[in-house]
């Protein structure tokens, strides 16, 4: 039992190195040598839990999205109206960005990285279903526009991490109000 949780906290630990390498030196700066060093485990360590640099860099992916759509899907409740379930989720992710910087900030660079292979990226919108099936809901029920999932999600999360990233830069200070008129206008841009 006490291996079994040393190996866990290896694997956690290569897993934090590698997300603060790659906030403050990109994917190219999180060198296996690196990563071994920051974990405090030797680098032969790693190929235990991972194959190479990309396996690891998509596992962490993997977890971070995880983190992500259980932040996103707090208290969600199908039977509510579109709108609120909506907010509900919206609201839920500019929380976990504003609160899980380090981790948003991944989730952002992944977002341009051919790093990610497509397996990956599938497995991690799968994480976000529940957000897709309310939108399929709300064209269905006429409320929300009949586009793609993609094109809902260009108008209404990326716009909110632009405004995260903004609000860490200390360009924007995004206080409750300002958060409102932010929903506000995804909401806008997206129903009928």
């Amino acid at each position: 039992m006490a291996q079994l949780q040393k190996s866990i906290d290896k694997r956690t630990a290569l897993l934090k190195a590698t997300l603060s390498l790659v906030n403050n030196g990109g994917i190219q700066g999180a060198s296996m040598a690196k990563v071994a060093k920051m974990a405090n485990v030797s680098p032969a360590t790693i190929y235990l839990f991972f194959e190479n640099k990309q396996d690891l860099v998509n596992q962490l992916y993997l977890d971070v999205k995880a983190s992500f759509a259980q932040a996103a899907f707090k208290e969600y409740n199908p039977s509510q109206p579109v709108k609120v379930n909506f907010e509900q989720i919206w609201f839920n992710m500019a929380k976990f960005k504003l609160d899980q910087k380090e981790e948003a900030s991944f989730l952002s660079q992944c977002d341009n990285t051919p790093m990610i292979d497509e397996e990956t990226r599938q497995q991690g919108l799968q994480h976000l279903t529940p957000l897709f099936d309310l939108w399929t809901q709300g064209i269905e029920q006429g409320v929300i526009k009949n586009l793609s999932p993609y094109l809902l999600y260009a108008f209404t999360i990326y716009p909110m991490a632009f405004l995260m990233n903004m609000n860490c830069k200390g360009l924007c200070h995004l206080d409750e109000k300002l958060q409102q008129k932010a929903f506000q206008a995804a909401w806008d841009s997206i129903k009928v």
